[in-house]
């Protein structure tokens, strides 16, 4: 397990918590519009973290060419038509560019520093001239507005349970999920970034912001300083 990071209920469990038939279960919400709606036709998506392929599939479906990165074999196990590369994203070096890297499920607020310098580094290292890095923030009231629970329509209730300061501007945060026939919790560490902290830490890594791509801030479309 990273540090900080754990999980209950049945099934496998991946290094930062995260519960594999949890997130088999999981629904497709409105993420793959947002993300082709920032993309040409046709592109080629360098997924960083796709965990079973909930956001995979729909792209593929949409005519996008992914390739899907993961630390767990155990997630990837469930992706279908798409490259799999096993192995931590923040250390990832393919050799190779793509028309848009994604950074999904809020992982630009990793706790540890420089394990999201490694995150927006690989995102950097990965995008194509002309390209584009999407990556999903959380939003701002994430970890205040706590405890607080959602009833999903497909029949689960997901609840934010706490999030407490743990040192160094860093929350243990710890969620359950709660379906008719099985419960699971994770725990893990999360940093919150305003939108100043958010782009400094892009501007480290050699992007900025393009535009922000959803009301809320929590979709944003990355380019390399200096591009366009």
């Amino acid at each position: 397990m990273r540090e900080g990071h754990q999980g209950t209920g049945p099934g496998a469990i991946t290094p930062d918590g995260c519960a594999v038939e949890l997130y088999s279960r999981l629904p497709v919400g409105a993420e793959p519009d947002i993300v082709a709606s920032a993309v040409p036709a046709g592109a080629r998506i360098l997924e960083l973290g796709s965990g079973v392929g909930r956001m995979t599939r729909p792209l593929l479906e949409r005519g996008f060419a992914v390739t899907a990165v993961d630390e767990s074999a155990e997630m990837l196990e469930h992706v279908r038509g798409a490259r799999t590369i096993c192995g931590p994203v923040e250390h990832l070096d393919l050799g190779e560019t793509f028309d848009a890297v994604m950074l999904a499920s809020f992982l630009v607020h990793a706790g540890d520093v420089e394990v999201r310098r490694g995150l927006l580094s690989a995102c950097a290292r990965h995008v194509a001239e002309g390209g584009c890095v999407l990556i999903q923030r959380e939003g701002e009231d994430y970890h205040t507005n706590v405890p607080r629970e959602r009833v999903d329509p497909s029949g689960f209730t997901v609840r934010i349970v706490s999030a407490e300061p743990v040192g160094d501007g860093v929350d243990s945060v710890h969620v359950e999920y709660e379906f008719p026939d099985a419960v699971w919790t994770q725990t893990f560490r999360a940093r919150p970034l305003t939108a100043e902290q958010f782009e400094e830490a892009l501007a480290e890594a050699g992007l900025r912001v393009d535009r922000y791509l959803t009301e809320d801030g929590t979709w944003v479309r990355a380019v390399p300083v200096g591009q366009g």
